[in-house]
């Protein structure tokens, strides 16, 4: 794709600082709302679970908005590091078929991948440039321990799973172009795929807007309130009233709207840098020539991948304010790690940085469904870092639900579980800096 230059900052379109927003034409500045209107469905959120409801509705022929608080693309949606993969969920297989049974987990884990070739199907028949690569995903060994436990999990996929992955000893990672001082074996597990995520999700509003759905940008709902039969979704400018209304707005929710939503989700940080474009000489020198996506076996991960043109991206999680000087401090920590996993590349500026947020919930699981005691209310979100595939299927899905066309019970049964409040809401930010302590010592 080529590379536009750097936009300015201007009232109708807030930058984000990130290499995906400059290396698409510029996106379509949907209108604000502005008056009164009547909808079938009103969804909350343009990214890619709203989008993905709202489009599925649209082509049932059903009367669909979209209200955005900025503009496709602005939230997480725009600003992940583009992994379609397996994923939506801070438990692991073990922890799945504990929790939920072996049946279900299979479910869980075919549902996912399901996600992955939505996406792909959707980027075929669209005809989406979207710098699509990667086949699959290489899970890294950060300690000379950990390679035990990559083994383990990859005879428990492929006896539980029919999963068939990969083991990649230290030295076939360097043969291999996975090189790197940090890296003591690899597991590839194939499924999923690497992509520009705001050109998926500028296509899918694009997608959207032609079978006849409206996208409403600049438009923050304010509340959301029973009116007779409708409910009445408030805004600066006018309000909507609709039968039905989607929430999907993940960890950029407004936790008072409606307040249903306060204390059950934990926003948290991820951020991302990408460096210039890298020489042939320079990469051999580091030993890093694969384009595989790939993440370390941290709890606290770091997870990166050499773009298309030869750029490398680099994300780690971590950080809980949003000030400018904890921003800072958390892009330097980030620098710091990738100077220490890619020695050769110290010296190598980064060209773009950037942050985003991804969404916990207490469950640990997403949440697909109708919001309880709010009738006719339903949500998409909960996606733990891994929404591109996740979000995109599950907001089909609960297109599915709201027609009619699907029972809450054809989903797996880890999505069904409404989300639960944290203790004591307000301290989520000491709870999150004491786990963030902890998982840093036994990420040593």
């Amino acid at each position: 794709m080529d590379i536009r230059p750097f936009p300015a900052q201007t009232d109708d379109r807030r930058t984000l600082g990130s290499y995906w927003e400059v290396s698409v034409p510029q996106p379509r500045q949907d209108r604000k709302l502005h008056g009164n209107a009547l909808f079938d469905v009103a969804v909350i959120g343009a990214g890619f679970a709203g989008l993905s409801a709202a489009l599925r509705l649209a082509e049932m022929g059903i009367s669909v908005c979209v209200l955005e608080a900025e503009h496709v693309g602005f939230g997480a949606s725009g600003r992940n590091g583009g992994f379609c993969c397996l994923g939506g969920t801070k438990l692991d297989a073990r922890q799945l078929v504990n929790r939920f049974g072996l049946e279900e987990a299979r479910k869980f884990l075919a549902f996912q991948v399901a996600g992955i070739n939505l996406v792909a199907q959707r980027l075929d028949s669209w005809g989406v440039d979207a710098d699509r690569h990667s086949k699959g995903e290489m899970l890294l060994a950060h300690r000379a321990k950990d390679v035990a436990d990559l083994k383990s999990e990859a005879e428990f996929l492929k006896a539980n799973f029919g999963i068939r992955t990969r083991f990649l000893s230290r030295e076939e990672l360097f043969e291999q172009g996975y090189g790197g001082p940090s890296f003591h074996g690899g597991l590839h597990v194939p499924y999923g795929f690497a992509l520009n995520p705001m050109a998926y999700v500028q296509a899918l509003a694009d997608r959207l807007r032609r079978a006849g759905g409206k996208i409403f940008g600049k438009t923050p709902v304010g509340s959301i309130d029973r009116d007779t039969d409708r409910w009445r979704l408030e805004t600066k400018n006018g309000y909507v009233r609709a039968k039905k209304v989607v929430l999907a707005g993940n960890g950029y929710s407004d936790e008072t709207v409606p307040a249903w939503l306060h204390g059950r989700t934990m926003p948290v940080m991820s951020s991302i840098q990408v460096t210039r474009p890298l020489s042939e000489t320079e990469l051999a020198e580091q030993g890093w020539t694969s384009d595989t996506m790939a993440a370390d076996t941290r709890i606290l991960l770091h997870y990166f991948r050499l773009l298309p043109d030869k750029r490398f991206l680099f994300g780690t999680r971590g950080g809980i304010n949003e000030d400018a000087s904890s921003i800072k401090a958390m892009q330097k920590r980030a620098r710091a790690d990738f100077e220490s996993m890619f020695p050769s590349w110290a010296n190598v500026r980064s060209e773009f940085s950037w942050h985003g947020h991804i969404c916990i919930a207490r469950t640990l699981t997403p949440f697909v469904g109708e919001v309880p005691g709010l009738d006719g209310v339903y949500a998409a979100m909960g996606w733990h870092g891994s929404g591109v595939a996740m979000a995109s299927i599950s907001g089909e899905k609960l297109a599915g639900l709201i027609s009619g066309k699907l029972r809450q019970e054809d989903l797996p049964a880890a999505l069904q579980r409404p989300f639960t409040r944290f203790p004591i809401p307000a301290l989520r930010k000491l709870y999150l800096q004491g786990a963030y302590w902890l998982y840093g010592l036994k990420d040593r």
